[in-house]
């Protein structure tokens, strides 16, 4: 039972974590024995070899994402066995097998060539690699974290231009977030590396000292006999840590200078990079080989070298001329197997290119060449960001979720002319100035202040506006302008074509996912059930009734229900759009109140009304009347609308009665777009109504 828990728990990564931590701090206060040293300088010495082969094979860093983590570890862990060992060695005059073996076999025993042995690879790690090693981490992370703006900003053009979905856009945002977390830790994990490189010397200094005064003062040893004992094994000692600090501080330098676009290993690279052109290895063969026949040089390894340089340069040729073989064999294949099939590819290459051409984007924006610069994010460009934006925006407001809008340059267009096109057809134009800001201003300027520049008509609204220099901005916003900059007025406009298109651009696509979406988030069953008797054909007719009339759809639940009760009555689009509108009576109440929060109203009268109903045709989707009525009719409507919004100040909305309320909205939309009919059934409970005008004839 007791083995089968100690299995248990050591299967558990965190609860080993935590224990090695624990030891490792352990190790600096408790006194090891000297066969346990011997283990665990092994331990170290094979961890830093791990981890330099692990960090030559790794193919991007943010592969070995844990690399800083483990610095530390291994660096706290060599400290550790530095101070143990250093406890052995001034108590007990040795410090087992690993540094005796170091002290005497690899410096032969001899204190003062160990000593020039170890200054040595202290002065190569501490000067060259340590502080390389910093110096990359540090401008890494600098200009990673410089470059963050730019690449995410590049990932939501990529997303707006459909080139990559919202999954895939997540993941390369996760990924930015790691590497600049990878190189903003690295940053300060190299710094570890020279730390570690500069208590190494001080530990050593320590310990020849220690050991002499100890050697000496209380053991009474010889001076001589002192000091070859305790440095050697303080030499031995050090050469033990200081070989896996280089090799880690070397990991240190590979990981953070791994820089490469292809998925391959750092010996792959190397290998095509610098050995694969011959007439590289037949230079440096022929150099060799002048160098080793000159009187007085050493023959025999110029000699050696040059021949293996010209092996790998001829064995090179050999191999790029039979791959240039290979190719010219596949490509007089392919010719011949392209004049035997001539005519069938022929008409399969017609019919895909005209295939493409029936390819229509929902909505598209195509610029001037003067107008390219504001999709240029280092050039300052905005507009695709503004377009992601736009997107965001028309889910929250209109509840319908936009296809990627494509944005493209177009030649054919003046420099600085813009169109927005729907399902390929051009709807809307405009002119901008990308170096300009456009003012405008509903009333008067504030001192009657005249400003310089291009008179325009702003292109969503039609107002009078100018665009100006940008050093007159502060002047004209003080003045009472409105300023704008280029792209906001694209964006703007970009914004009003939608409003108005909303219910072109919504397909039976996309109320399938929106459908789709609904039963992840409420349930499965349910939207199955209310779906029985609707189809998603019934629900696009309604949802586009509403976006027609500017109705938001984002109470998809709502509308889903109400459609299955009112089907099971009378499955007409216009009796379903009815009864979905009083089903939203809030948000479309919501929609027209006044600033005051009352909704002014202009009423018909009945007689009206009735005149209506008498020219319903007979299926009942449309209404016909006398030409003179319809005139008169229309000049009293505009009447009333002048003196509502005259008294006012607000837009008031039409009131009639349900039956009728469609028929008057298609009778109406064209000469008064921007006026909402509802209905009475339509006026929340919690709403005050004031009426601002009655329409009668006379």
């Amino acid at each position: 039972m007791d083995l089968t828990k100690l299995s248990q728990i050591l299967k558990n990564n965190d609860i080993v974590l935590a224990i090695g931590l624990v030891v490792i701090v352990c190790m600096m206060v408790i006194p090891l024995p000297a066969p346990l040293l011997d283990i665990l300088l092994t331990v170290n010495i094979s961890l830093a070899v791990v981890i330099l082969l692990v960090c030559l094979y790794t193919q991007e860093p943010l592969d070995y994402s844990s690399f800083p983590t483990v610095l530390l570890i291994a660096t706290l862990f060599r400290l550790g066995l530095n101070v143990s060992s250093t406890r052995l060695i001034l108590l007990q005059g040795q410090a087992g097998n690993v540094i005796n073996s170091f002290g005497e076999f690899v410096v032969g025993g001899n204190y003062v060539v160990g000593a020039v042995i170890f200054c040595i690879l202290v002065l190569i790690n501490f000067m060259v690699i340590t502080g390389g090693a910093t110096r990359v981490a540090e401008v890494s992370a600098r200009f990673t974290l410089d470059k963050m703006p730019g690449k995410q900003l590049s990932i939501d053009a990529d997303l707006n231009s459909g080139l990559i979905d919202e999954d895939q856009a997540k993941e390369r945002r996760r990924k930015l977030e790691r590497e600049t977390d990878f190189y903003g830790t690295m940053d300060g994990a190299s710094k570890f590396v020279k730390g570690d490189a500069t208590a190494g010397i001080v530990i050593t200094l320590i310990n020849i000292v220690g050991g002499l005064v100890i050697g000496v003062i209380q053991l009474h040893l010889p001076l001589q006999t002192a000091l070859g004992t305790y440095t050697i094994l303080t030499v031995g000692d050090g050469l033990v840590s200081q070989i896996p600090a280089l090799l880690i501080s070397t990991a240190t330098g590979l990981i953070v200078s791994r820089a490469t676009g292809k998925d391959e290993s750092l010996s792959t690279d190397i290998k095509n990079e610098m050995f694969s052109d011959p007439r590289i290895l037949g230079v440096v063969a022929g150099l060799l080989t002048v160098l080793g026949i000159i009187p007085g040089m050493p023959t025999a390894p110029f000699l050696i070298i040059a021949a293996i340089a010209g092996t790998m340069a001829f064995l090179k040729t050999k191999e790029k001329t039979e791959t240039q073989e290979q190719e010219a064999t596949k490509q007089a294949e392919a010719e011949q197997q392209e004049k035997l099939g001539k005519k069938e590819k022929r008409a399969k290459a017609t019919k895909e290119s005209v295939m493409e051409l029936l390819n229509i984007d929902t909505i598209e924006i195509e610029v001037g060449y003067r107008l390219v610069q504001l999709l240029n994010v280092e050039m300052g460009g905005d507009l695709l960001e503004r377009i992601a934006q736009i997107r965001r925006q028309t889910a929250l407001d209109l509840g319908i979720v936009l296809p990627s809008i494509r944005v493209r340059d177009n030649l054919q267009l003046s420099p600085n002319s813009y169109q927005i096109k729907l399902k390929g057809v051009a709807l809307e134009t405009g002119d901008v100035y990308p170096e300009r800001y456009l003012a405008m201003c509903a009333g008067d300027p504030v001192g009657n202040l005249t400003i310089n520049g291009i008179h325009a008509i702003e292109p969503a609204f039609g107002l009078p506006a100018i665009w100006i220099e940008p050093k007159d901005k502060d002047i004209a916003e003080m003045s009472g302008y409105t300023v704008v900059s280029a792209s906001a007025v694209i964006s703007t406009h970009i914004t009003e074509v939608i409003k108005k298109c909303a219910y072109e651009i919504i397909s039976r696509f996309d109320i399938q996912q929106l459908v789709d979406n609904l039963k992840k988030e409420v349930s499965e069953e349910y939207v199955e059930d209310i779906m029985k008797d609707v189809s998603i054909g019934d629900v696009q007719i309604v949802m586009q009734n509403l976006l027609k009339e500017g109705v938001a759809v984002r109470d998809l639940k709502t509308i889903l229900e109400t459609i299955s009760l009112q089907s099971k009555i009378n499955k007409s689009p216009t009796f379903l759009t009815e009864h979905v509108r009083q089903a939203l009576s809030r948000n479309i109440c919501k929609q027209n109140l006044a600033d005051t929060g009352d909704l002014y109203a202009i009423t018909l009268s009945p007689e009206v009304e009735n005149i209506i109903v008498k020219g319903v045709s007979p299926d009942g989707q449309s209404v016909t009347l006398d030409p003179e009525f319809a005139r008169a009719l229309f000049a009293k409507l505009n009447t009333e609308l002048e003196k509502a919004i005259t008294a006012t100040g607000n837009q008031p909305v039409i009131l009639c009665s349900a039956p009728i309320r469609m028929l008057f909205r298609n009778l109406v939309e064209r000469s008064f777009p921007q006026i909402a009919i509802m209905s009475y059934l339509e006026i929340s409970p919690n709403v005050k109504v004031k009426s601002v005008g009655v329409i009668k004839m006379d």
